[in-house]
């Protein structure tokens, strides 16, 4: 496998198996893959009474080339292997010298490169690194992805997660994996030993109600209902116990919703399929997103997404309103007073 791209999967199935090699490279934005494999790699290369002397975690900006050469060269103590993972490797001082480890690594060590962001890779060490050792890009993932990935990631934890639930939480998490992963353990948690996660599992989970949440507003929103959208918002922030919080989290499902709406004006008239694709939703769900359109043309798109960027700076501090009269004026741009 060294000298190969590989995957998340085959990384895990491979450190579970306890099949090492002597040198990886994992690079990109998507720092949560990174860390979880890390994760795994420790816990199989070694047991927890040889971490005391046979693991080394270092951070780029806090060491250099020399230090990190001579730890990967050194041999394990009463253990089958040494265990070394370099964090932050783009802030290594002349990380240019460890070309000459990468082509002749200590075999009795297993050693792990992070780089977050992306090497030339056709400059040394990474030409080095591609060439000789297991490498692994944690690309940030697109929305069209998310709800794969969480449908897999809940089955793989052996629970079946119903369609309205993955969709509606993949509209709450977006594109932050490591927000999408608390979320499933929590529903996991929530769910106390069933099997199957609902669209209430979800509502519940996040602390709301099933008339009054994010969804329903949502929902409310995209039909053109002014006053139930007001009535859910202020419920919404009543029952929060933190209302900034609350709204901050409301403005990223709305925004990925118009985002949504936004994709889908570039691609009207094709199949459904592409459709979903593009815009990041199950198939099944592609005509309510084609019907809120007729209600949402370009130009309400547009006005709707600068109001919520709007209201996203103010929520973070960027004028004095409190949140509850921040939803009122964002939901009053976007559908107008209440009738």
């Amino acid at each position: 496998m060294a000298g190969n791209e590989t995957t998340y999967e085959q990384l895990v199935t491979a450190f579970r198996h306890k099949n090492f090699q002597p040198l990886y490279f994992f690079y990109g934005e998507e720092r949560f893959l990174a860390e979880e494999l890390q994760e795994v790699l420790r816990d199989h290369a070694l047991a927890p009474h040889e971490r005391d002397f046979n693991l080394d975690i270092v951070y780029g900006h806090e060491t250099d080339a020399q230090h990190v050469i001579s730890l990967c060269s050194a041999y394990p103590i009463m253990a089958e292997r040494r265990l070394v993972i370099v964090r932050d490797f783009e802030q290594l001082k002349e990380a240019d010298r460890l070309k000459a480890y990468a082509e002749n690594p200590n075999p009795s060590a297993v050693v792990l490169f992070v780089y977050t962001g992306k090497p030339n890779l056709s400059r040394h060490p990474f030409r080095a690194f591609k060439e000789k050792a297991v490498v692994f890009e944690c690309k940030a993932f697109r929305p069209n992805q998310m709800s794969g990935w969480l449908k897999a990631r809940a089955e793989t934890a052996g629970y079946r997660i119903e369609a309205e639930a993955l969709r509606m939480l993949t509209d709450y998490v977006g594109t932050n994996l490591r927000v999408a992963a608390g979320e499933l353990d929590k529903l996991a948690t929530f769910a106390a030993g069933r099997k199957t996660i609902t669209a209430d599992d979800v509502v519940y989970a996040s602390g709301q109600t099933r008339e009054f949440n994010v969804f329903e507003l949502q929902r409310s929103i995209a039909e053109g209902r002014r006053a139930d959208a007001h009535r859910i918002a202020e419920r919404m922030l009543q029952q929060a116990s933190n209302s900034q919080g609350e709204a901050l989290m409301t403005v990223a499902v709305l925004t990925a919703f118009f985002v949504k709406l936004l994709k889908l004006t570039t691609c009207i008239g094709q199949p459904e399929s592409s459709i979903a694709s593009r815009i990041g939703v199950p198939r099944y769900y592609v005509k309510e997103y084609v019907q809120s359109l007729r209600r949402f043309p370009m130009p309400a798109i547009e006005d709707a997404l600068t109001s919520l960027l709007a209201a996203d700076y103010e929520l973070k501090g960027g004028a004095n309103r409190n949140a509850p009269l921040v939803m009122t004026l964002l939901l009053h741009r976007i559908l107008g007073p209440q009738t």
